[in-house]
């Protein structure tokens, strides 16, 4: 069956919007209407009819197994008929302070890191990075982003989408993990994220991201005599829910007051093999790695 991603809202204040409740909030047997996006993809695009299943997730834990109700011209409705509890999210808590990159190269990052279970991508640019949004830019690329995490969500399965978190500088970045500064203990606010899932974003599955993880790992050039990887990692992932953190520069590499500041707040050398990884390669053998060693 189709999977979509249910997007939830709860602004009271605004008449003209509909409210898009959890779903977990709901009894079995109950009529929902479905999102705009959900209504063109399903009902125009697949051209969905009346008595049509499919499966609804909104991130809060689990699916729903649906049955369309009406179908007009703008909206549509659906009946819950069960709740399935699976989850199946990485045992392996993520979040990648991702460079940005160009088009294609950064959509495939975010989709394959979603695959593989990401759990959370803040967006960085950098001293040579080749991606420097505009202010103006920002929503729509976050709001564009977010999407591809989500798409891909639905196709593999997961239950949980990782969020994307809206760029700062590399600086700014890691200047909020030192917590042994006063001004990082001040800087820590809720997560800047796009509309479509802010109201996710406050759920306790996401809190974590808030914590000091218990492994920081920046993927590095390999160099000699430099160890492959920290030797604490096997062991962080044999914890019950480990949560790393990882550091990835963009193609011409992070600079050397960068890599600097990085080993300042605890982020360790990683090297993966004796290649060089392209940026968007990065991620994907990084947290394919980390999931085949806890298993």
């Amino acid at each position: 069956m189709r999977r979509f991603f249910y997007a939830t809202s709860n602004d009271i204040n605004d008449e003209k919007e509909p409210s898009y409740p959890q779903l977990n909030t709901l009894p079995i047997g109950a009529s929902i209407e479905l999102t705009e996006s959900i209504v063109h993809h399903w009902c125009r695009v697949l051209r969905a009819n009346t008595g049509d299943q499919g499966v609804l997730f909104d991130g809060f834990g689990g699916e729903y197994q649906v049955q369309l109700q009406t179908i007009s011209k703008k909206h549509a409705s659906v009946t819950l008929l069960a709740h399935l509890e699976d989850d199946r999210s990485a045992s392996v808590r993520t979040k990648i302070g991702l460079v940005m990159s160009r088009g294609e190269r950064m959509d495939y990052a975010i989709q394959k890191s979603t695959e593989l279970g990401v759990t959370a991508i803040q967006l960085l640019s950098s001293h040579h990075g080749e991606v420097n949004l505009k202010p103006a830019q920002v929503e729509k690329k976050l709001a564009h982003w977010q999407q591809v995490a989500i798409a891909a969500c639905e196709q593999c399965g997961l239950n949980r989408p990782p969020l994307i978190i809206a760029p700062v500088s590399i600086h700014e970045w890691l200047q909020s993990l030192d917590t042994s500064t006063v001004e990082a203990q001040m800087t820590a606010k809720a997560l800047d994220v796009s509309p479509i899932v802010s109201t996710l974003s406050q759920d306790p599955y996401y809190q974590i991201l808030q914590q000091s993880s218990n492994l920081r790992m920046q993927l590095s050039v390999p160099a000699v005599g430099q160890s492959a990887m920290p030797a604490s990692l096997p062991a962080v992932l044999k914890q019950k829910t480990p949560y790393i953190e990882l550091l990835i520069g963009p193609e011409g590499g992070l600079s050397q007051d960068e890599c600097k500041q990085a080993a300042r707040v605890n982020f360790e050398p990683w090297q993966i093999g004796t290649r060089i990884l392209r940026t968007e390669t990065a991620p994907v053998v990084a947290l394919a790695t980390m999931h085949a060693l806890s298993h």
